[in-house]
């Protein structure tokens, strides 16, 4: 309603009527909308009444065809303009972020720096921000060094950002420093420090991050969100859940779209269902549901909840704009369900319309390719990466290729195509490797990949014992014994199995001989008991005797 009252008004006014406060506003709405119809009608008001030297006019111009997607037309807009000052760099190094155009933002910053255009806060923050997103320490430290040269770094906002780069590029120690260093913190400080924490990977350090979380004062829905992020990616998702509940039941905080995002994932299972749904209703109901980022969550959770039809609407819905990993998305959801037709459809259909695949959407395509056994399909994709895309080959793809093949029972031919291959070969391509010699029965092939396994991972007791059990049941004793001596020379011990079961919407874990539970003593009497009746059963004249 908005932008059609702006179109018909920018149709109104008359030429001479333009004054660059009428075309701010009018950038403005376009940039807000995303449309790139009335951004292109201002930008021709702009260059027809003089209005492109205006500094205020072509900041908003460049920012206006960024939020359009169309970068390399704010890129022509700032080529266009003879004086640049630091808003106007701002204006498009910004645009490139936001567009994943990475390259072209460090690029842009270093002509920036040799132009002796001196970087302000922002600049440094939103440099910053990248150099994590993308793991380039070294651009992150440079920053750093730079924001202490020019006398930044005490800047809140840019402290933030650069404590949250060191975190990403798993440097936590000198994210520690630099909080401890800053004269003045703010809740994003201590939410930045908790995120940290959280996902180290290490769940003592989560532990700690939930002493500092429940000793602050204020927190809003960003430190909650941290908290419930590092829950999940330490796989406790039960406690996840109950701080999402907790934020609104105790805080009284309504969770944002990030917060959503972060808590799906313990919705990912069939029993999780239901409550996924509960999210997507509430993001509905808030009108949060137009954010590509949580649409692609909701896709993922759909997908994993086995609900493809739920998955395929969220993905058609026309009210937000999608993106590589909605694409790639959507087809590794058909490819986990072994609809492998149906990703080759949408990974063409995503490429016919422009959209240059990314590697998250190619490993998803060439999974579905290997759970379908379409291996022409899959190996024409592939060759297309490479001589079409011009995409240097990763070891997640490599894999996805060994894993196709190997599916295939074409062992020979994906042992070929890991010598050939232009990567070194990881854990994960032996392992692929692996699986398929298991699932076909080729116990020559299986002690070739375990063997290489053991290279690459000699600390990894699975692979010994996998090894191992390979031998046993070909009666290898000898080898048997030769590898058990290699684990206690080495020290390695086969870390215990658990199980895990869900009641009552509560996921419980356990292991065998596991006495953790404080009512173990009765679960073992019970189990007593069952074992009792079952072998009665089993003795039963009706049931025969076991065997």
């Amino acid at each position: 309603m908005i932008l059609s009252s702006a179109r018909n008004t920018f149709a109104l006014v008359t030429s001479r009527n333009y004054t660059s406060a009428t075309v701010q506003h009018f950038l403005q709405v376009s940039a807000t909308h995303r449309s790139l119809k009335l951004t292109k009608q201002s930008h021709s008001q702009i260059l027809s009444l003089g209005h492109i030297s205006n500094p205020f006019v072509s900041t908003k111009l460049i920012t206006a065809y960024a939020l359009c997607g169309q970068p390399t037309q704010s890129q022509l807009v700032f080529n266009s303009i003879q004086h640049k000052d630091v808003y106007l760099y701002n204006s498009l190094i910004n645009g490139y972020v936001k567009n994943h155009g990475h390259n072209e933002a460090l690029e842009l910053f270093s002509n920036m720096y040799y132009s002796n255009v001196s970087p302000d806060d922002f600049t440094l923050a939103t440099i910053s921000k990248l150099s994590g997103e993308i793991k380039d320490l070294n651009v992150g430290m440079l920053i750093h060094g730079l924001s202490i040269k020019i006398g930044f770094v005490v800047d809140v906002i840019l402290a933030n950002s650069l404590m949250s780069m060191y975190v990403k590029c798993g440097k936590f120690s000198e994210c520690l420093n630099l909080f401890d260093e800053m004269p003045q913190r703010n809740v994003g400080s201590w939410n930045v420090r908790i995120s940290g924490h959280a996902s180290s990977g290490d769940f003592s350090l989560v532990v700690r991050s939930r002493r500092v979380f429940d000793q602050m004062k204020r927190r809003n829905v960003y430190a909650w969100t941290a908290m419930i992020n590092g829950y999940v990616q330490n796989g406790d998702l039960d406690e996840a859940l109950v701080l999402f509940l907790e934020m609104q039941l105790k805080d009284r905080i309504e969770p944002n779209k990030v917060s959503l995002v972060s808590v799906l994932p313990t919705c990912s299972s069939l029993i999780g269902l239901s409550g996924g749904k509960q999210i997507h209703g509430f993001a509905i109901r808030k009108e949060l549901n137009h954010d590509v980022s949580l649409c692609n969550a909701l896709i993922d959770m759909y997908s994993k909840c086995g609900s493809l039809d739920c998955a395929r609407r969220v993905f058609e819905d026309s009210s937000f704009n999608k993106d590589a990993i909605t694409w790639s998305s959507i087809v590794s959801g058909y490819g986990l369900h072994g609809k492998g037709h149906e990703a080759v459809l949408l990974y063409n259909k995503m490429v016919c319309l422009g959209s240059k695949p990314d590697i998250i959407t190619i490993v998803g395509v060439l999974s579905a390719c290997g759970r379908s056994g379409l291996i022409n399909e899959g190996l024409e994709i592939y060759n297309s990466v490479i001589n079409t895309y011009r995409i240097k080959p990763t070891t997640e793809i490599c894999a996805c290729v060994v894993d196709m093949l190997g599916r295939a029972g074409q062992l020979d031919r994906a042992l070929d195509f890991i010598k050939t291959m232009p990567v070194e070969p990881s854990p994960s391509i032996w392992g692929a490797l692996v699986s398929a010699s298991v699932m076909h029965g080729n116990s020559e092939m299986q002690d070739l990949a375990y063997k290489s396994l053991i290279q690459l991972e000699p600390e990894n007791p699975s692979n010994y014992v996998s090894l191992s059990n390979l031998y046993a049941s070909s009666r290898r004793w000898d080898a048997v014994a030769e590898l058990r001596t290699m684990m206690k020379d080495r020290g390695l011990k086969k870390s215990p199995g658990c199980s895990w079961i869900s009641i009552h919407g509560k996921t419980h874990c356990f292991s065998v001989a596991d006495k953790a539970h404080p009512c173990s003593v009765s679960i073992y009497e019970m189990l007593d008991d069952l074992i009792l009746i079952m072998r009665g059963a089993a003795a039963s004249p009706h049931l025969g005797k076991m065997t």
